[in-house]
């Protein structure tokens, strides 16, 4: 049987070169402790946790089960004799790729967050309200959910 690692002890387990190897994961990576603690989150898992409305300081009974309906896979995390807990790996998501669609993907999460309150909106990226319109222009994008294509699609 495995003796599971004391919680004082955890913080030293992932070093700074674990921690960046996770964060170049492309799967999410969701990290729980013996006690069934979140411990780490890459940001790949935290965009899961936050795209699912899961609590990122939820404990691993709760979330297992959505997880696993996202496709995560469940793996044991041991060292020598030692259980330091879990890890489950959630799959690479499909979304934007260039800078440009991740950028306009940004501003129009953003924007719903703050109810496309423009000034709001800006503050939280850390850009002007100048350069958010800008950039509205730039991609198109209007209040009403349409795009410049849509507009010409609806008026043909």
């Amino acid at each position: 049987m495995t003796q599971p690692l004391p919680a004082t002890t955890l913080p030293s387990v992932f070093s700074p070169l674990a921690k960046a190897l996770l964060d170049s994961f492309q799967e999410g990576v969701v990290v729980f402790d013996a006690q069934g603690r979140i411990i780490y989150l890459n940001a790949a898992g935290r965009a899961v946790l936050n795209e699912a409305g899961l609590d990122p300081l939820g404990e691993k009974d709760d979330l297992l089960p959505e997880l696993a309906a996202l496709g995560g896979r469940l793996s044991a995390l041991r060292v020598g004799g030692l259980d330091l807990g879990e890890a489950i790996f959630l799959p690479h998501r499909e979304g934007p790729t260039t800078l440009a669609e991740r950028e306009k993907d940004a501003i129009v999460r953003s924007l719903e967050a703050h109810s496309w309150r423009l000034a709001e909106t800006a503050k939280t990226l850390g850009i002007s309200r100048t350069t958010l319109w800008r950039r509205l222009r730039a991609y198109g994008l209007h209040r009403d959910g349409r795009t410049k294509w849509d507009q010409h699609s609806s008026i043909a």
